[in-house]
């Protein structure tokens, strides 16, 4: 049986067992038994290949929220995604990811592309992000991934004089720390400089100091615990100063 126009047009064979599914947001899923190859550009809310691989073709700007292979996940245009799973993630010439979080045994990048992002999990960006708050901040609300132009800096507003070290007040919005948070606070600054504290412990270790110093009691109270596993033999300073932030926050849940 012929099909009126089949020489013009290629045909389009969905496999058995594809399911494909579109979201209250208007974003579509594919998810497929075999291997998923992109040749449009789209926006899409998941992407999913179950027993075999997905590549996105040259040209191709795709969008999406989730993308999973059994296999690999080939990567010859473009892809902006929040998760990435596959047993290999492979970049090829000219091809460019900005991929949050990414989970595979393999990632292969030619010399001509490019990788953004790369977290390995939530805590690893809400980490970093946490950092670089005030540049965060700063950011305009909506930028092209795909224009090379740079982001103009923002504006800064009229400031009134600075005055002298001497006179200068305390910044209004910056409330003073609880006492049992500043006694932690105080412990961990100065164990962080011990030279014999292993980079890991002592990187855990900043992640806590920053935010005491920002203020950041809820993002103090959610890294705490983890951080303090990360030590080996703790000193007497750090298990006091775990002691300070866990009574604390035990006895503050509304922080959290």
């Amino acid at each position: 049986m012929s099909i009126a126009g089949e020489s013009n047009f290629p045909t389009m064979i969905i496999p058995h067992g594809t399911e494909i599914k579109i979201n209250s947001s208007g974003q579509l899923s594919i998810k497929t038994p075999g291997n998923l190859v992109i040749q449009n550009s789209g926006n899409y809310s998941e992407l999913e290949s179950t027993n075999g691989s997905i590549r996105i073709e040259d040209n191709v700007s795709v969008e999406a929220v989730s993308v999973r292979a059994a296999q690999a996940c080939y990567i010859q245009g473009t892809l902006t995604a929040w998760r990435v799973t596959a047993k290999k993630i492979a970049l090829e010439d000219r091809a460019k990811a900005y991929i949050m979080m990414q989970e595979s045994e393999t990632l292969e990048l030619s010399k001509t592309s490019r990788l953004v992002g790369n977290f390995a999990n939530e805590k690893e960006i809400y980490l970093m992000l946490g950092k670089f708050s005030p540049q965060l901040r700063e950011l305009p609300g909506s930028v092209d991934l795909q224009t090379p132009n740079t982001i103009a800096a923002p504006r800064s507003t009229p400031q009134t004089p600075t005055l002298p070290s001497s006179a200068t007040a305390p910044h209004p919005q910056v409330a003073a720390l609880p006492d049992q948070l500043q006694q932690a606070l105080g412990l961990l600054e100065s164990e962080v400089r011990r030279p014999e504290l292993d980079p890991r412990s002592s990187q855990a270790l900043r992640e806590v100091v920053f935010a005491l110093q920002e203020r950041n009691l809820q993002r103090a109270s959610l890294i705490h615990r983890d951080a303090f596993t990360e030590l080996t033999n703790p000193s007497e300073s750090l298990r006091r100063a775990y002691d300070l932030l866990a009574t604390f926050f035990r006895n503050n849940p509304l922080i959290v």
